[in-house]
């Protein structure tokens, strides 16, 4: 087959999750084209396992250049000529389904609902949307039960798939804390806890600094990292700065690889605002960390049943989220066997359920799927008419 991914943003989880199907299905014997903006991690990466990287200039968010992007799209379509559309995220749904308009096999997968991270007239527009485009979709393709629940809940009829977001287990394997510690410049005996994610509104930071005053008085010695770039930088900064001394939290930018870092790690946590299902806390666990996380969509499916309990902030106000936070934070730092013994079942956990190899396996399969039955007639493709 001729699979085309199209996808906005290029960085983060999604670059991440574009990238280990293209190094699958390229393995598997298939052309994979990747259409993407200039700039971030996913053309260079896509390109280095085996990916024709194709120039798509476009905003992350949606706006007055969507109607550039959608020309510029079917463009490519004509030249490339895919079998299959594969759409990562809210703008490449957006952009991408305007152009294919059901004309080909088109897989949508949000990575998280675009409605869940607006309000007011900006998310009821994008609830409308999304059960509108629906119709130019033939597969809706979530990474956990949570998303398609969200989904169906505010009124998505769509063929539905679910297929949880996976790791390379031979990528992101244990590795030895004092090691990495050493290469940090870290201290060997304080604990430490980890937050990796892009410096944004939806992975919490803010959050997780707010709660970390708390976490001192109880874990004096206790050391936070925020691993990781984006828009907030500089007022995480800020925020971190104007914490009471020692705040003892260091910001490292963005990083290439972030193994080091979760290595390194006690805890690992993520007070994301929503999700699909996050990345990193599934690297971390791949490598022997146990996490902390709040119970957005994915969260309680990518954690052990048993760590469920203690592992999960549960969704409150502001000020209970923080109290909250900085209880399970300290609890956890001030008890590094505990986390270590949790950080081996997570291990084993994502072993058994999360290796990104299954995850391509069963995409494989949906595509295979969509194709044969648009060869066999099975399924029309467009399902509207063409000129709607």
């Amino acid at each position: 087959m001729t699979i085309l991914h199209i996808s906005q943003p290029v960085d983060g989880g999604v670059a991440r999750v574009v990238t280990d199907l293209v190094r699958g299905q390229r393995a598997a014997g298939h052309r994979v084209l990747v259409a993407c903006p200039p700039g971030g991690r996913l053309g260079p990466e896509a390109a280095a396992v085996g990916a024709e990287v194709l120039d798509w200039p476009a905003r992350r968010s949606p706006g007055h250049s969507v109607p550039a992007e959608v020309r510029r799209l079917r463009r490519l379509l004509r030249s490339a000529a895919p079998d299959l559309v594969h759409l990562h995220s809210a703008k490449a749904g957006l952009a991408g389904r305007l152009a294919v308009r059901g004309r080909l096999p088109t897989v949508f997968q949000p990575h998280a609902w675009s409605f869940a991270a607006a309000t007011g007239a900006l998310a009821t527009a994008s609830c409308r949307w999304e059960r509108y485009a629906t119709r130019w979709t033939s597969t809706v393709l979530c990474v956990s039960e949570h998303e398609r629940a969200d989904g169906e809940a505010v009124g998505i009829s769509a063929d539905w798939a679910v297929v949880p977001n996976g790791v390379d287990l031979r990528h992101y394997a244990p590795a030895e804390r004092r090691a990495a510690r050493l290469s940090l410049g870290l201290d060997l005996s304080e604990p430490l806890a980890v937050c990796v994610g892009r410096l944004c509104r939806q992975k919490g930071q803010d959050v997780l600094l707010a709660a970390w005053p708390a976490v001192l008085r109880r874990v004096p010695t206790a050391r936070l990292a925020l691993v990781g770039g984006g828009p907030d930088a500089q007022a995480l900064a800020a925020q971190a700065r104007a914490l009471p001394e020692p705040y003892r939290v260091r910001l490292t930018g963005d990083v290439a690889d972030p193994r080091p870092w979760l290595a390194a790690a006690d805890l690992v946590v993520l007070p994301s605002r929503w999700e699909g299902m996050a990345l990193a806390p599934l690297e971390a666990m791949a490598m022997a960390r146990p996490v902390l996380l709040t119970d957005v969509p994915g969260a309680r499916e990518q954690l052990p049943e048993a760590h469920r309990a203690d592992s999960l902030i549960p969704p409150q106000d502001p000020a209970a989220l923080t109290d909250a936070l900085a209880d399970a934070l300290a609890e956890a730092l001030a008890d590094p066997l505990e986390c270590e013994r949790r950080g081996v079942e997570a291990r084993a956990w994502v072993t058994e359920r999360h290796d990104v190899r299954s995850v391509v396996a069963r995409v494989s399969e949906l595509y295979q799927e969509l194709y044969h039955e648009l060869i066999t007639g099975g399924r029309r493709t467009p399902r509207v008419p063409a000129g709607i």
